[in-house]
């Protein structure tokens, strides 16, 4: 088949398909059409999703109108003749009507039958509302009062005007109820008047407070003054917090004025709204002046004051003057109630003093307070940033057996911590927990665990969450794509953020400032640096504004690219655009100095920062100190060190390993040992990388044993080698014995998985057992990619049969780096099979992986066992729109391959795997592109 019509034919196919129509492949010849569709695949994509567009919103509601209508009147009858009978509660008809009878039903029936009779129509209400099911809204009142004040029955008419203002729920409830009661204050509709007593006037200020419509509360105050209806005391009280609670204190002020005209006296509450107008404006210290007036003007304070005033104190950090009104609570006769010690806790753990909060956690059990819900969430919320999930976990358990029900926020807390330490898995146990105690999970659940699975590199995983997000109907919001956007630039799949600018879109989502950075920043690590600029300066000429985020990812990237010149350039012009540049644009900056051998210029530019208002980093120094390190300048490395202490910066680790690496290149083993006593003594702990080089060190000295020691300490601290640490103990145990002064002989850090023997690994196991740190999964799964990435299948294979007879399980990146390495090797069987193993396990593989073996199969010409694949990837919980982006553009359409395009298309459209409009566009375009090639 041409390839031209082949890519119309499937345009055609796409086209139908966006609009819900399926035809099948065999009736679209196009030989069987007298012309060619009317425009080709590059032709005016827009206009086609443009109409797709208005064919979908077209259809008419009007058959599902009158079905309702008549459903209604239907009902409506059914239920009068119910409630014509004396006893219409017990009527058997009744009971089964109940289930359908909604606020909105309710409120319909009622409307539709203005005469009925109010004894009835109250009864009838009354009953309703006292189920347990039913909860009315302020809509379903109207109609009732229409009755009654129709009807003269002005008295039970007040009672439900109450109720009605009371029930307000929302802004568009108090907004409804306000014009509602204005109606009636003139005239009924029979004419008659329903005016607004004084009574009903407060409750009405007191909605409007609540949802904080203050102009609406000021004009219906001065209704309430044309009415002739005097304010009292809780008029005024109202109208104070009302302001207060915006922190107007003074138009507050005003009112309290009228108090006083008044002849009225001011209360606790009138005192206690000014406290919390102060702590709104953060004006902690006039909240305490009317605290400690209180007594004064004799009027008692009481637990609400205390509060106010404590979470006053706690908003702006003065903890331990919260703690000594806590403590001062008694004196007033007060008793520190849930909210004024959860208030505490929380501020305690905001401030890292988890201790203290824990003590007062224990206080307030043994005062008798149970803590609530929002009391556990805060420690739980607490513990889990300080890294302490286990007594996380046990606090969610104990919430448990006191009856208290966990909400979305307690879950949030433990599946960020979890997300945060790496432990996406557990994370998504308790994500499990939840929805089987039908707690629903909000954006901000699939949020975190978003950002954990980008975190580790599983952004697969992560957009199959954008999809059940979909399908609970949550919408997305920017936080959700930015993550996924720098998910998918993390993992080097550029085009596919790019893409997702697109989805956001779709989802009625402007890119921010945040993804923008972000895609010029992931086009920079990936060398594309002259992309990133062609970007970068489109979002200028689109009027968007570009920030130092912006600039920074850019001059890094032209740095790292050693295209200096530009970079420095691209520095000058953002200082002249008037963006400031800030401590991370200076440390690239001085980086890329640096790397150019200009050590001094980039001295000269770290001591011109201050002079810029921008004060150096710890990562400032350090980049200087490497540098000089690197050329062994040890002298002017201790300079620089010397004066970034004298400026009183704490040497981080980084810069301590900066010099063992230093010191263990020049052979200087005992230089590295005192600075690693240094570091003992000002309290920094060594990480993964100071450890690896001491590990390093001691095996140039040919200390091996001592090697494995420091390897030991690697792991009593809680850190787990990298592939980098294994691959410097397999060289030093691979060079044992060797003439190290032959440069033949040396083997090269890069080098070491292609040249390692299976017996030396099976000697580092061996080494290992010996100083107490036996291999784990983690050891094995290290190598064995190390191993795959350098195609020696074999011998993973033989370190994975060694591992599970060793009764250790391989993890997910362990299988994917065997079913690459299969796929690279063209061994499809056996990366099949890998694939299959992972499945069962309940791993989800890559969809890199996929795209590797379909493509694979298809080049071997094995299309039934591609097509096969294919289908079995879509009933595993991917993201869909990403299945086409990665294996059918980024793999079969690249490659030409429009004929298992389109059989792969076809095999999404009979599985029902729906796919976004504007990935239909994608593939349009995708088309468009290999047709024109």
């Amino acid at each position: 088949m041409n390839t031209s019509n082949e890519s119309q034919n499937l345009i055609f196919i796409l086209f139908f398909s966006v609009l819900g129509i399926n035809f099948p492949r065999t009736m679209i010849q196009w030989t069987s059409f007298p012309t060619p569709f009317p425009f080709r695949s590059g032709q005016s994509i827009s206009l086609l999703f443009s109409f797709i567009k208005s064919f979908s919103s077209s259809s008419s509601p009007l058959l599902a109108s009158q079905e309702s209508e008549s459903s209604i009147d239907h009902f409506s009858s059914q239920l009068i003749n119910i409630l014509s009978h004396p006893d219409w509660q017990k009527h058997p008809s009744f009971k089964n009507l109940i289930p359908s009878l909604s606020p909105c039903n309710l409120s319909t029936f009622l409307s539709q039958n203005p005469n009925l009779n109010p004894h009835i129509a109250c009864t009838f209400f009354d009953y309703l509302t006292n189920l347990p099911s039913f909860t009315p809204t302020v809509q379903s009142y109207e109609p009732l009062l229409r009755i009654l004040i129709k009807n003269n029955r002005f008295r039970p008419a007040k009672g439900y005007r109450i109720s009605m203002i009371k029930g307000c729920r929302t802004t568009e409830d108090v907004v409804f109820v306000m014009g509602f009661v204005r109606e009636m204050n003139k005239c009924s509709d029979g004419g008659l008047s329903f005016k607004l007593n004084g009574f009903s006037y407060n409750e009405l200020l007191r909605s409007l407070s609540r949802f904080l419509m203050i102009d609406d509360m000021k004009c219906v105050y001065d209704e309430m003054l044309k009415d002739m209806i005097k304010p009292d005391i809780y008029t005024f009280n109202t109208m104070i917090n009302g302001y207060c609670k915006l922190g107007n204190v003074v138009e507050a002020e005003v009112y309290f004025s009228k108090i006083l005209q008044g002849g009225l006296r001011p209360d606790t509450h009138t005192y206690t709204s000014f406290i919390l107008g102060h702590c709104k404006n953060k004006d902690v210290n006039s909240a305490f002046k009317v605290f400690r007036e209180m007594p004064k003007k004799g009027c008692r304070r009481n637990v609400v004051s205390y509060n106010i005033l404590i979470h006053g104190l706690c908003e702006n950090k003065r903890i331990n003057e919260a703690m000594k009104l806590y403590l001062e609570m008694g004196d007033d006769g007060c008793s520190p109630d849930v909210r004024i010690y959860t208030v505490l806790i929380d501020a305690l753990c905001r401030l890292d003093r988890r201790t203290e909060a824990l003590r007062l956690f224990d206080e307030m059990k043994e005062k008798g307070c149970e803590p609530n819900v929002y009391t556990y969430t805060v420690l739980i919320d607490g513990l889990c940033k300080d890294s302490k999930l286990d007594e996380a976990r046990v606090l969610l358990d104990v919430m448990s057996e006191k009856g208290l029900v966990p909400s979305v926020v307690t879950y949030n807390a433990l599946i960020d911590g979890y997300c945060k330490k790496g432990l996406v898995d557990v994370a998504l146990n308790i994500f499990d927990m939840m929805e089987s105690k039908s707690c629903i999970p909000d954006v901000r659940t699939y949020n975190e665990l978003i950002c954990g699975f980008c975190r580790s590199k599983k952004v697969h995983k992560a957009m199959s969450l954008l999809d059940k997000m979909l399908e609970c109907k949550l919408s997305p919001s920017n936080v959700t794509f930015n993550l996924l956007v720098h998910g998918q630039c993390k993992e080097g799949e550029i085009d596919s953020a790019f893409r997702l600018l697109r989805l956001m879109e779709e989802n009625g989502l402007a890119p921010d400032e945040c993804t923008y950075g972000t895609l010029v920043d992931g086009l920079c690590e990936r060398g594309r640096v002259e992309e990133a600029n062609t970007f970068f300066n489109s979002l200028k000429e689109k009027g968007i504004k570009v920030n130092v985020a912006m600039y920074t990812a850019l001059i890094d990237g032209h740095c790292k690219a050693e295209i200096f010149d530009f970079a420095f350039t691209l520095y000058k012009k953002m200082i002249e655009e008037g963006c400031s540049p800030n401590a991370c644009t200076y440390n690239v900056v001085i980086n890329g100095l640096c790397k150019q051998g200009k050590q001094l210029e980039a001295a000269q530019l770290l001591e011109r920062m201050s002079e810029s208002g921008v004060e150096p980093t710890i990562e400032s120094y350090s980049i200087l100190i490497e540098q000089l390190l690197k050329e062994y300048a040890f002298d002017r490395a201790d300079k620089v060190f010397s004066l970034m202490v004298s400026r009183g910066h704490k040497p981080d680790v980084c810069i301590y390993t900066s010099f063992l690496v230093a010191y263990h290149n020049e052979g200087k083993l005992k230089e590295a040992e005192d600075m690693m006593a240094n570091m003992a003594e000002a309290g920094v702990k060594p990480d993964l990388m100071a450890y690896t080089a001491m590990i390093d060190g001691y095996g140039r000295a040919g200390l091996l044993n001592r090697s494995f020691d420091m390897l030991k300490c690697m792991f009593d601290s809680g850190y787990e080698p990298s592939q980098y640490s294994y691959s410097v103990l397999i060289k030093h145990l691979s060079q044992r014995g060797l003439d190290l002064k032959a440069e033949a002989c040396s083997i090269n850090i890069a080098d070491v998985w292609k040249v390692v023997k299976y017996e030396t690994l099976l000697e580092l196991f061996d080494k290992m057992r010996e100083h107490g740190c036996p291999p784990n999964t983690n050891v094995f799964s290290s190598l064995a990619i190390g191993l795959c990435r350098e195609g020696r299948l074999e011998e993973a294979s033989r370190l994975l049969n060694h591992m599970q007879s060793s009764r250790m399980f391989p993890c997910e990146d362990m299988y994917t780096s065997m079913v690459n390495c299969c796929c690279k090797l063209r061994m499809y069987e056996d990366a099949e099979r890998f694939l299959e193993t992972m499945l069962t396990k309940g791993f989800l593989p890559r969809l890199e992986s996929y795209r590797l073996l379909i493509c694979g199969l298809y080049d071997d010409g094995n299309n039934d066992k591609a097509k096969a694949t294919f289908f079995q990837l879509l009933d595993c919980g991917y993201n869909n729109d990403e299945v086409a982006w990665k294996i059918l553009i980024d793999g079969l359409l690249k490659r030409g391959l429009v004929d298992r395009f389109s059989e792969l298309l076809d095999v999404m459209e009979k599985n029902g795997s729906r796919l976004s409009s504007q990935t239909y566009s994608l593939l349009l375009e995708g088309l468009d592109r290999t047709d024109n090639k």
